[in-house]
C-alpha cells in the first residue's frame, strides 16, 4: 500500500510522456490524471462525496479532452494525406497540360518554318524563272544588235564597194 502510494506521488511530479496511460502523445494540454491519495480506511465523512464527485468530474472531462484530441488528430493526418494526394494529381495534370502546351507550341513553330521554306522555294523559283527571262531576253537583245551591227557591217562594206 505504501509502495502504491508514493509511486503515484512520483507520477505526480514526473512529465506526462513517463505515465503508463499516456498515450501516442494524444495528452496534449490535458489536466494531470484523477489521483486519490486517500486511502481506504473507513470513516470518510459526507464532505468527501462532493470533492469525489469533482475530481471525477474533471477525471470525466480529461478523458473526454483525450479523446477530442485524437479525433482531431486522426482527421489532421486525413486532411494532410488528402492534401498531399491532391497536390500530386495537380502537379501530374499541370505537367500533361504543360507537355500539351509544349507539344503545340513546336508543331506551330514547324509549321511556320514550313511555310516560310515553301516562301523562300517559291521566291527562289520566281527569281530564277525571272532571271531566265532577263537572260533570254538579253540574248535576245545581244543576237538581235550583234545582227544589227552585222547588217551594218554589210550595208557600210556594200556601200563601199560600189
Amino acid at each position: 500500500m505504501f509502495y502504491a502510494r508514493k509511486k503515484l506521488l512520483l507520477f505526480r511530479f514526473s512529465p506526462m510522456s513517463d505515465w503508463p496511460w499516456a498515450t501516442n502523445g494524444v495528452l496534449g494540454r490535458a489536466k494531470c490524471p484523477f489521483l486519490s491519495l486517500a486511502g481506504s480506511s473507513a470513516g470518510a465523512g459526507s464532505g468527501e462525496f462532493h470533492v469525489y464527485r469533482h475530481l471525477r468530474r474533471r477525471e470525466y472531462q480529461r478523458q473526454d479532452f483525450m479523446d477530442a484530441m485524437a479525433e482531431k488528430q486522426k482527421l489532421d493526418e486525413e486532411y494532410q494525406k488528402r492534401l498531399e494526394k491532391n497536390k500530386i494529381v495537380a502537379e501530374e495534370q499541370t505537367a500533361k497540360r504543360r507537355r500539351k502546351r509544349q507539344k503545340l507550341k513546336e508543331k506551330k513553330l514547324l509549321a511556320k518554318k514550313s511555310k516560310l521554306e515553301q516562301k523562300e522555294e517559291q521566291e527562289a523559283a520566281n527569281s530564277d524563272s525571272s532571271q531566265k527571262q532577263q537572260t533570254s531576253e538579253e540574248e535576245e537583245d545581244r543576237d538581235a544588235s550583234e545582227e544589227e551591227k552585222e547588217d551594218d557591217a554589210e550595208e557600210a562594206s556594200f556601200v563601199m564597194g560600189r
